[in-house]
């Protein structure tokens, strides 16, 4: 049995103060200094040196707001002098989508390699929009031997990214008569997308690049000087070829896109080729064309939100729907499935998984374990209060691989409680996962009717 595969994780602290999310209010007047003070019992030690850090440099204003949400101090205080607060600040991170909690969970992360566990609990709705509906089943975590992030038992993480033929032939005599596409392995169902050069962050790609190699993933980039990066999937438009040596490379959708391929493949006949097709209403048809015309594998995306069209529908409706036209034509096991788009935790991976891609790819959350907060400055030509492209490579290239560390334990812990040892396994395995919208539908629906949104 091969050694089971590992992401090594190291500390790596944030070059800025992060914006926290709970605050402690402290009403001094009428503190009598308790020789037994309750702040002595803060289960995370946010009071230790509250003397020495309130003479330094940090402000007060930035101190209060490291509560982590134990609530030991508010509910022991006996004169009730302590409450407990959200930082305004905080809350206007982000946005519906990409959520404060998200990027301050992708924060702790990046900067530990941990699963992140709150103090105070999840307070939190039971179900949400997008990802939110999807339920897994997760009835495996009663059984005492699973495995988890533990090791008693070996769960792959693996997925292959190719062509595969529906079956073998052998001959008389036991020889392989059936040619067999190039296949590559990754260690992660997750590739990268690589941005392109710009700013912030002109040095990003090449980061992400040299995480992606440690990881041993790749790094979709479509700059040609990134292209000869051994973690690099190129990103090919009409004029620029991979290289020889390249392993996989990618084309946006065009109506000569298999041609494309092909002359690729005639120099490079090892080449594995992937067609970028956006997801929408036509894509299940195109889909099937492209896998029938012979190509390798397809990238599927909705928008950084997950949003697919006019009407938004979210990127795991679609998937499914691209799945299941690939299963009705019979194709569906020749072809690998990327999908991307509105993915921003460990358990989108495996829910996107469950709708029917094999692997995801992503960037959004390549750029928050660098600090960055969402704030669109560099869209609009402003300073980014993170001053992303003044970060170094080792810092930048261990945050990430932080960032994959605490993702791969969350796959471990999700698909050991699933009862999966296998992450190939999980494609299309919707009877590990529940719809909300679907169980509503056939519990309620026959008693109280659709919802009023769906009537509309």
């Amino acid at each position: 049995m091969p050694a089971k595969y590992h992401i090594h994780t190291k500390p790596t602290p944030p070059r800025f103060k992060p914006i926290g999310k709970y605050g402690i209010i402290d009403w001094r007047e009428d503190c009598s200094a308790c020789h037994n003070c309750v702040k002595r019992e803060c289960a995370y030690s946010v009071y230790d040196d509250e003397r020495e850090r309130l003479r330094g440099t940090v402000e007060y204003v930035d101190y209060i707001y490291e509560c982590r949400g134990c609530l030991c101090c508010v509910q022991s205080c006996t004169k009730g002098l302590l409450s407990w607060d959200v930082n305004p600040e905080y809350l206007k991170m982000g946005d519906d989508v990409w959520t404060p909690d998200i990027i301050s969970s992708t924060w702790y992360q990046a900067e530990t390699g941990s699963i992140p566990v709150s103090g105070a609990g999840y307070p939190g709705p039971f179900r949400g929009p997008g990802f939110d509906s999807i339920l897994t089943d997760m009835s495996e975590i009663v059984r005492p031997t699973r495995d988890g992030i533990h090791g008693r038992e070996y769960i792959s993480t693996s997925v292959d990214i190719g062509r595969k033929p529906m079956k073998l032939e052998f001959g008389a005599d036991g020889g392989l008569l059936t040619e067999c596409p190039p296949i590559v392995e990754i260690p992660l169902p997750i590739l990268f997308d690589a941005p392109s050069r710009k700013k912030p962050g002109e040095k990003i790609p090449g980061f992400i690049m040299d995480a992606a190699a440690e990881l041993g993933t790749f790094a979709i980039t479509p700059d040609p000087e990134l292209m000869t990066h051994s973690a690099a999937l190129p990103f090919v438009d009409a004029v620029i070829y991979p290289t020889n040596n390249a392993h996989l490379a990618e084309w946006p959708d065009s109506s000569d896109v298999v041609a494309r391929v092909a002359r690729a493949k005639e120099s490079n006949p090892d080449l594995i080729g992937i067609v970028k097709v956006p997801l929408g209403e036509s894509a299940p048809q195109r889909a099937q064309e492209l896998a029938e015309a012979g190509i390798d594998a397809l990238h599927v995306f909705a928008d950084w939100h997950g949003h697919v069209g006019p009407t938004k529908q979210h990127i795991s409706l679609a998937i499914r729907d691209v799945h299941l036209a690939l299963v009705r034509a019979g194709v569906r096991d020749e072809v690998t499935l990327i999908a991307s788009g509105g993915l921003s935790l460990a358990e989108h991976v495996i829910k996107t998984l469950l709708c029917g891609a094999d692997a995801v790819c992503i960037d959004v959350p390549l750029m928050l374990a660098l600090e960055c907060r969402l704030c669109m400055n560099c869209q609009n030509g402003l300073l980014c209060p993170a001053q992303i492209d003044e970060v170094g490579p080792e810092y930048a290239v261990q945050r990430i691989v932080n960032l994959m560390g605490a993702w791969h334990s969350q796959l471990l812990e999700m698909m050991g409680a699933m009862g999966i040892r296998e992450a190939r396994r999980l494609r299309g395995e919707v009877g590990r996962a529940m719809f909300f919208d679907d169980l509503e539908r056939d519990c309620f629906g026959p008693v109280f009717g659709k919802r009023r949104t769906e009537v509309a």
